[in-house]
């Protein structure tokens, strides 16, 4: 999301502070980003960050967030020119909290994967004027946007200096070489699955899936108890059967082999 102040401000900031005397901090730089446009995107950026770092429970070479600060130039300290994306991930660097990201403190990296969610007041500078950010400046290798009330979705990988639509497969996903990763539209909401079309799943998902399975389980440990059970009434039944008739013989007189 782009913050800017008005001109005004701008006016009165340019007057009492002259370039040189600005101090830019080396980092630890809090993210000044505004509200989210509504619950939808809110819950949508949650749920990506947290199917995410989930998979990726056992890696340390990343960092993902959301709605946080990205800081590319020092001179953004005043003019408030940054962004903020409302999803990336950087790959090869620490995984610890951050405050915002501020490029000249990790490195020069910039985000290898962003999405961006839609709204009726954002959806244009995220098509035009963030998508040529992105390319031109941030170089970020793939960029997809959603509109999680109309459900667009789009992805586009960075090929030759320029951004590229990715093409969809069969279930209208989109596969991202840096996640390894397709990503896609399931029950209206943005998700990742995985090489094999397996839906990566929510904490409430994967309690889900644990607890039918422990009834699966419930259910045939009881249905391998109830054949036991059945197998020992009926070899009862059966010696029941072979007594009375060799007791039948004998009566007769007759003795079995």
């Amino acid at each position: 999301m782009t913050l800017a102040i008005d001109s005004l401000a701008q006016a009165q900031l340019d007057t009492q502070t002259a370039p040189e005397d600005i101090i830019i901090p080396s980092g630890d730089l809090w993210s000044d980003e505004p509200e989210l446009e509504s619950d939808l995107h809110r819950d949508q950026i949650e749920l990506l960050l947290n199917c995410l770092k989930w998979w990726w429970h056992n890696r340390t070479d990343f960092y993902a967030s959301g709605n946080l600060s990205i800081y590319f130039s020092p001179e953004q300290i005043t003019t408030r020119d940054f962004r903020g994306p409302d999803f990336f991930v950087v790959l090869g660097v620490e995984n610890r909290p951050r405050k915002s990201w501020v490029l000249w403190n990790e490195q020069g990296k910039y985000p290898n994967v962003i999405i961006e969610l839609l709204s009726h007041s954002t959806a244009n500078v995220d098509r035009g004027l963030k998508k040529e950010l992105y390319q031109d400046t941030f170089r970020t290798p793939e960029y997809f946007w959603f509109h999680p009330n109309t459900q667009e979705f789009k992805g586009f990988r960075l090929m030759g200096g320029k951004y590229q639509p990715i093409v969809a497969n069969e279930s209208g996903w989109l596969w991202s070489n840096q996640l390894e990763l397709f990503i896609g539209v399931h029950q209206s909401k943005l998700r990742f699955f995985s090489l094999d079309g397996e839906l990566i799943p929510t904490a409430e998902e994967r309690a889900i899936s644990a607890q039918q399975q422990a009834e699966s389980e419930r259910q045939q440990k009881e249905l391998l108890q109830q054949q036991a059970e059945s197998e020992r009434q009926q070899k009862e039944v059966a010696q029941e059967q072979l007594a009375k008739a060799l007791a039948k013989l004998k009566e007769l007189g007759i003795e079995p082999d």
